[in-house]
């Protein structure tokens, strides 16, 4: 039999902030704090381990949510994993969209710091990070099987919800990058969105969403991986801004569906 209880640690006077939930043989935290600093250890971190000539504006190096089944497994979710995906050394955008971009801002004086050789947008297809104390815990294959979305649209109790901004970026003034993480948790399951939203004004929005679903009783997650993207004047203008509203208007480039099995449960 499942049970439920969840604790929240007291606000730290630096705006630190902590959550704990128990969800069965889950242990479920997240941690929230403030943006990476100029320099520092962590910012001497990020600058070694990434090869990226520069980072996001706002990266919040000690956001995480991690999910830990009692296995000794699990997913954890963190901006420098994140980044580590990012194409360092080549702009993916097409010359033709980029020189659209420029010819439109001819007059931008951040043009040519956003313009570089490198993936200026961050785009990653970050799926989370997992984990295994022991080799073998956790087995990734691909399935046929799918989130059942319809169900999740019923109204469930929410035992337990979270979204932890991990980075964000304005592309100097030139549009936005934002990647975040949302979990929620209800009386038989939990479901979680990962969403890097990138929109470049005048050229295109690209969305690269994972989905994880499990249900209590069971001994597997569901995950499942989609990469959209559109030209901005092939999508209505009130919707360029509304991450929630705009998916359906953009195409289906990728879809990975995979199925997370804790073998030792």
């Amino acid at each position: 039999m499942n049970t439920y209880s969840s604790s929240e640690s007291n606000r730290k006077k630096n705006k630190d902030e902590s959550q704990t939930f128990q969800f069965g043989p889950w242990l479920i935290r997240s941690w929230k704090s403030h943006i990476l600093e100029s320099e520092g250890v962590q910012r001497e971190k990020f600058q070694q381990d990434l090869n990226l000539p520069q980072i996001p504006e706002m990266v919040f190096a000690e956001n995480i949510l991690r999910i830990h089944h009692e296995s000794g497994c699990g997913i954890e979710f963190n901006a420098l994993d994140a980044l580590r995906l990012v194409d360092a050394f080549n702009d993916p955008i097409k010359v033709a969209a980029s020189e659209e971009w420029q010819t439109a801002r001819s007059n931008c004086q951040h043009i040519k710091n956003v313009v570089a050789p490198f993936d200026w947008t961050f785009t990653t297809d970050y799926k989370g990070t997992i984990f295994e104390e022991q080799p073998g815990i956790l087995r990734v294959c691909p399935t046929t099987q799918r989130i059942d979305i319809e169900k999740l649209k019923q109204k469930e109790i929410i035992h337990f919800y979270e979204d932890v901004l991990l980075f964000e970026d304005e592309l100097s003034d030139n549009g936005t990058s934002i990647l975040n993480v949302k979990m929620r948790v209800m009386p038989t399951s939990f479901f979680i969105l990962l969403r890097l939203f990138v929109r470049v004004d005048q050229v295109l929005i690209r969305m690269n969403e994972t989905r994880f679903y499990h249900e209590a009783g069971t001994n597997f997650i569901l995950r499942e991986f989609t990469s959209r993207e559109e030209s901005t004047k092939n999508i209505p203008e009130s919707l360029h801004t509304d991450p929630n509203a705009v998916g359906e208007h953009l195409k289906v480039k990728k879809e990975i569906f995979e199925k997370l099995e804790f073998v030792c449960t």
